[in-house]
């Protein structure tokens, strides 16, 4: 049959619906768990771009047309295939199918439809009366993938035909499995004849892949490598099938493997093929129920199905591996593990969508690590699946930790899940101070989002969520009753907000600088940025740099200053976090549109394509086969910063328009998923991007802010005109669950709040002077004024609320 492009695949055979099941136990089929479930349709156009399969202890990643090119970047070539963590099993597999004399690979899918839990390939073969769909999922806690292909004959004819699948192991480690003496070596393959199944063992490590079939097989004597990979094993193995009139033909094939054991991957192996319909049917009922959590429902409904979705994408995403832990990891393919800073911004979207176990659990991981490799509280920046940490923390992610282990708490009132990371807490902002503020003046030197070669300065993003961090742990140790540290912290938050808001406040600019410096130090990164602008041909960004270039060589001052420079993103972190006064808010609000374009915000603000703007675009075919480069990007995470800043100040009109920009991504390539770099571009799953929707759609339109440890919400809604009605269900706050529906008409606007708990109080509450009128439950009340809020006190169970302007 040949090598069939060196790719491979191996299958079983069954009749399902009546028909006879070759040589196998069960009597029914994974499709027909496909067939009720909701589904998202991939565009022909995209075909040629990569899908996942996922499961916590094992994913696949190739292409949507069915087939498995090399690809991936950080381990290049790499980053597809099959992987079970810290390895990976297989390249890939491909199957073909002969009818006659004439041969069809099955690489070129005409469909694929997206799942929760799985997905599916449709395709055609030639001129025949055969077509084929292949179905597949990956069990929970188990490494290993079920695959099943129906082929139907629409013909009266019994049709034989001949199914071949080559198959190419390639075990070998994870990305810098070298520092944990992970060497890859030469896989050995053999096949089980009795058992119809290959076994393949790295040959100096306990590494093993086992895939075959319920189906007696014929395999082919050679095995042999890919030219390009000499470790790998490629094996062929062939299946003859009549496929009766009318009928289909369902072929199952089981893959599992492990890092640790031939004992392990076989017992994988043998409860997949055993039960993969039973396994499927837990997932699938698993998987679907995420979203009984945060139900929310609009008027808008592309936005509701983003946010459905994306708790699907989350799941996707999560590794469990022995050994390590269980943790969101940040997007595939090219980051199937663990960063600090991504953390952050996820788990404060999924603490809002129900998802407290996965929180919990990637919290854990992450800090674990974190304590085992630096113990002063610095929270560290990337972390293979093996262990090996690259980088022991960027200045941010620390303070961002901080911040988030307080909305955990807000969310969950957990005292002994406060108790247990405070001593962090304290330790990380010691060391943010000590080890990092050289000139004792409270804003940290060092790295923090942008890794921009040079900007290690005082970082206006460190700046803010350090600010953030203080006020956040003052809050937590007046909790634990740590007064007198409580003090210390405020005291340091109050003097960081007006540091920030006076040293990198640039008026003439309207905008917050990127950072603080010396004169010589700008310079350097001026000139970089003169050359980064120009060879992006963004004319505008070069004039404007040669002439602030210009005016800081003729400036006399010698004091470090703030400059905005670069306009990053990240200048929009204090509007993020709240630390901005109003008046400078609304100017750098303001300004920060000059920097988007249709999809979002850019990474990068001297990167705008003026040109390229126009027009939508696809980011991927802009860049073509160049190497991978986040130059030039607009990314979902900056907008979700920029969309949660213009609802803190009162913008959520401006906050719905960026949300529907970041939406555009959301199916733009892959149907069901949301691509890191907007709209096609970079990780096909991205972690963080749960941000610009679990942030400001719950916790800001809906207004549901918790207090779990007060057994208190506030819900204070701010919506833009668009949303009309809708209803955000089952928000789970401590031992309590939260619903809010909304009806907003010309005048008024109707709320009825729900919540599960009897003791719980609810303040309902309302900018002063916003609305003439207020209603409760029918009657007529006049609210509470508390600061420049108006507000009402909910004690019962179910409440209704009208407001009248």
């Amino acid at each position: 049959m040949g090598k069939l492009y060196q790719r491979a695949v191996f299958i079983a055979l069954m009749f399902s619906n009546g028909l006879l099941y070759a040589q196998t136990n069960t009597n029914i089929t994974i499709a027909s768990l496909f067939k009720v479930a909701p589904f998202l349709k991939g565009k022909t156009s995209f075909l040629g771009t990569p899908f996942n399969t996922a499961g916590d202890k094992l994913y696949m990643i190739g292409h949507q047309d069915g087939s498995f090119p090399d690809l991936g970047w950080h381990v290049k070539d790499e980053m597809g295939g099959i992987w079970h963590h810290p390895i990976k099993l297989m390249d890939g597999f491909n199957a073909s199918i002969k009818v006659g004399k004439k041969a069809y690979v099955l690489d070129k899918a005409i469909g694929f439809v997206n799942y929760p839990f799985g997905n599916k390939h449709i395709y055609t073969v030639g001129s025949t009366p055969l077509s084929i769909e292949r179905y597949q999922f990956v069990p929970d806690q188990l490494p290993g993938l079920q695959i099943e292909y129906a082929i139907k004959n629409t013909s009266n004819q019994s049709i034989q035909i001949e199914f071949n699948i080559e198959a190419v192991s390639n075990l070998m480690p994870v990305w810098l499995g070298e520092r944990t003496g992970m060497i890859n070596s030469k896989d050995l393959a053999s096949f089980d004849p009795s058992n119809n199944r290959w076994m393949v063992k790295d040959s100096l490590n306990p590494w093993y892949v086992v895939y075959g079939s319920t189906v007696k097989g014929e395999a082919s004597k050679m095995v042999f490598s890919k030219t390009n990979k000499p470790n790998t094993a490629v094996s062929n193995t062939t299946y003859k099938i009549e496929i009766k009139p009318n009928a289909v033909y369902y072929l199952p094939f089981t893959i599992a493997g492990s890092a640790k054991s031939k004992e392990q991957a076989m017992s994988s192996y043998n409860q997949i093929k055993n039960a993969a319909a039973s396994l499927l049917a837990i997932k699938k009922k698993r998987v679907l129920n995420l979203n009984q959590y945060s139900t929310l429902t609009l008027n808008d409904n592309a936005i509701a199905t983003s946010f459905e979705w994306l708790k699907y994408n989350s799941d996707w995403l999560t590794q469990d591996v022995e050994g390590i832990g269980k943790g969101v990891v940040a997007g595939l393919p090219d980051y199937p593990w663990w960063f600090g800073g991504d953390m952050v911004y996820t788990l404060k979207g999924l603490i809002a969508m129900g998802r407290k176990d996965l929180v919990y659990s990637t919290i854990d991981l992450v800090h674990g690590i974190s304590e085992k490799t630096n113990g002063n509280g610095r929270i560290v920046h990337e972390v293979s699946t093996n262990g090996a940490v690259f980088n022991p923390g960027n200045v941010n992610e620390t303070p961002q930790f901080v911040s988030l282990i307080w909305d955990v708490f807000c969310w969950t009132g957990d005292t002994l899940f406060l108790q247990k990371y405070f001593p962090s807490v304290v330790k990380g902002l010691n060391w943010v101070l000590t080890e990092n503020d050289s000139d004792g003046n409270l804003l940290p030197d060092g790295a923090g989002m942008m890794e921009i070669h040079g900007l290690t300065s005082e970082m206006i993003d460190v700046a803010a969520n350090t600010q953030k961090a203080f006020a956040d742990a003052a809050k937590m140790a007046s909790y634990l009753k740590q007064e007198l540290l409580a003090k210390d912290y405020q005291q340091k938050a109050d003097l960081l907000k007006v540091k920030i808001n006076t040293q990198f406040w640039v008026e003439k600019d309207h905008s917050y600088a990127d950072f603080i410096a010396t004169k010589q130090q700008a310079l350097h990164l001026m000139e970089d940025a003169i050359v980064r602008a120009d060879t992006l041909g963004n004319g505008w960004a070069v004039k404007e740099l040669t002439k602030m270039k210009a005016a800081t060589v003729l400036d006399t001052t010698s004091k470090n200053k703030g400059f905005v420079m670069h306009h990053n993103w990240v200048v929009n972190t204090p509007l993020e976090t709240g630390v901005a006064e109003q008046d400078q808010a609304i100017k750098a609000l303001n300004t920060a549109k000059r920097f988007s374009n249709g999809f979002g915000m850019y990474v990068t603000g001297i990167d705008k394509n003026e040109k390229r703007d126009l027009q939508e675009y696809s980011y991927a075919a802009s860049v073509g086969k160049n190497d991978f480069t986040y130059t030039g990007t607009v990314m979902t995470l900056p907008t979700a910063v920029q969309i949660i800043a213009e609802n803190n100040y009162g913008r959520p009109n401006e906050a719905y328009d960026l949300l529907k920009k970041v939406n555009k991504t959301f199916g733009y390539a892959l149907p069901g998923s949301m691509y890191e770099v907007s709209p096609d571009y970079g990780m096909m799953t991205q972690a963080w991007n749960v941000y610009a929707y679990g942030e400001p759609i719950v916790k800001q339109f809906f207004g549901i802010r918790p207090y779990a440890f007060k057994k208190q919400v506030i819900v204070s809604p701010q919506l833009p005109a668009v949303l009309t009605h809708g209803s955000i269900e089952h928000v789970v706050i401590g031992d309590n669950q939260v619903s809010v529906s909304i009806k907003q008409e010309k005048n008024s606007i109707d709320f009825t709040i729900n919540q599960n708990a009897n003791d719980w109080k609810i303040l309902f509450q309302q900018p002063v002077g916003k609305f003439k009128s207020w209603k409760l439950n029918g009657k007529t009340i006049k609210p509470i004024v508390v600061g420049n809020m108006e507000q009402i006190e909910i004690f019962m169970q179910k409440a209704t609320v009208l407001l009248n302007n």
